[in-house]
């Protein structure tokens, strides 16, 4: 497996974890635990899990409990008014903490890069509308925090 199907393995089972977290509470460690000892790698109820970039999977569910009061503050920022970040559905609300948190502290992955895996992270759950409003939000963080790097065509 290439290097970036294992990023992209990465954030998918980063989100999954996160996921995970809002609805049961768990915290960081036991996540990790979870997800390395019981899926990661291993097929469950037909479905394989790939083998992530443990580093960066580890570092994007870390990170976004790390920072998440400013993570969610941006993103607050960034949704509609009236619609703050508490009312989106929670595994949309991983998908969105996790792009911000790289946006945000991962400026070694290239913007644009961080935008589209999020995007795609949202296809495998959605088929609506969702995929489009990561884009957007997504976007406007980058606009606000990397402009100079969205400014140079790639």
């Amino acid at each position: 497996m290439s290097r970036s199907e294992m990023r992209s393995a990465a954030r998918l089972a980063a989100v999954q974890a996160l996921y995970e977290m809002d609805i049961a509470g768990t915290g960081v460690m036991e996540a990790v635990a979870e997800f390395e000892n019981h899926w990661i790698g291993r097929e469950v109820e037909g479905v394989t899990f790939r083998a992530p970039d443990v580093d960066l999977f580890r570092d994007i569910i870390a990170g976004v409990v790390r920072e998440q009061k400013l993570v969610d503050r941006r993103l607050d920022e960034a949704l509609a008014k009236g619609w703050p970040l508490k009312r989106v559905e929670v595994v949309l609300r991983a998908v969105l903490r996790a792009g911000a948190y790289e946006l945000f502290f991962r400026k070694d992955i290239p913007v644009r890069v961080t935008i589209s895996e999020y995007v795609d992270v949202a296809r495998a759950f959605y088929d609506e509308d969702e995929p489009g409003l990561v884009n957007a939000v997504l976007d406007a963080l980058a606009r606000s925090v990397r402009a100079a790097e969205l400014a140079t065509r790639p």
